[in-house]
């Protein structure tokens, strides 16, 4: 998952602005939009945090480097921003610029996944599955799979959280299952407009 989300934010580099799920976060390669997007994110534009630690986690344009990457990605992901959420706590799980710490990685995860970030979802999800993190729990791994199954990914990764669902769902009981769905049309009534 995680080399699929690197060469996916390596395509949207070449665009000055992105649309979709990444709007959030602002994405370039000309030296001349680098200094302005540090300009901006040292002045505190989320935007521009999230975009130059995405840049420095991926090497776009700039030196690869996950400490810088993890400390513009921190200020991006404490004032709400999604994407830089997933990132942080990608780097957190993956101990990249950061020590590893897996209830770190759960705690970004979920901030981002509660803004219906799908990848963050399934990434919750996934560790609930294992109890890395969090405590090992399949009604809520499935719960966040179902909701990330239904988010905005690209159709391999809905496929893949599908699936994923449909094998956790294979570990409960009937009343657990129907209680969990029942939990995931709440979540859907209750959060239509917020869908990343």
């Amino acid at each position: 998952m995680r080399a699929r989300f690197l060469g996916a934010c390596v395509a949207l580099a070449l665009l000055v602005m992105v649309s979709g799920a990444w709007a959030q976060c602002r994405l370039v390669v000309s030296q001349q939009d680098i200094a302005t997007l540090r300009q901006q994110a040292a002045s505190g534009k989320a935007e521009a945090q999230c975009g130059l630690g995405m840049m420095y986690e991926a090497g776009l344009g700039v030196h690869k480097d996950s400490s810088k990457a993890a400390l513009w990605l921190r200020k991006a992901a404490e004032q709400g921003v999604a994407p830089a959420q997933f990132d942080l706590g990608e780097l957190y799980y993956h101990g990249q610029g950061v020590p590893q710490d897996d209830r770190q990685a759960a705690v970004w995860f979920r901030k981002a996944a509660e803004q219906n970030f799908a990848p963050a979802q399934y990434a919750l999800g996934a560790l609930c599955t294992q109890g890395r993190g969090v405590p090992q729990d399949k009604e809520e791994a499935y719960f966040w799979f179902d909701l990330a199954a239904a988010g905005k990914m690209d159709a391999k990764m809905m496929e893949t959280a599908a699936k994923t669902r449909d094998e956790t769902a294979s570990h409960l009981t009937p009343a657990d299952l129907s209680r969990v769905q029942e939990r995931a049309r709440k979540w859907f009534e209750d959060h239509p407009a917020k869908v990343q």
